[in-house]
């Protein structure tokens, strides 16, 4: 009961907190489980470069429908 109240209290909040939760959940899968871009010292250019595209392609979807 509690936790439905809750979401029931957050929900114009909780659009914001589940994108949220998956660029963190993103940002960890390019981080730490693809260790070929993360072989050279230019790791946070990799790590960026990937959110970046992955920010286009989402653009793109909703965009062309």
């Amino acid at each position: 009961m509690i936790g439905a109240f809750a979401v029931i209290a957050m929900q114009p909040l909780l659009p914001y907190a589940l994108a949220f939760a998956a660029g963190a959940m993103i940002y960890v899968v390019v981080e730490e489980l693809i260790p070929e871009s993360q072989l050279e010292k230019n790791t946070d250019i990799a790590t960026i470069g990937t959110m970046c595209g992955f920010a286009v392609m989402m653009v793109l979807d909703v965009g062309l429908g």
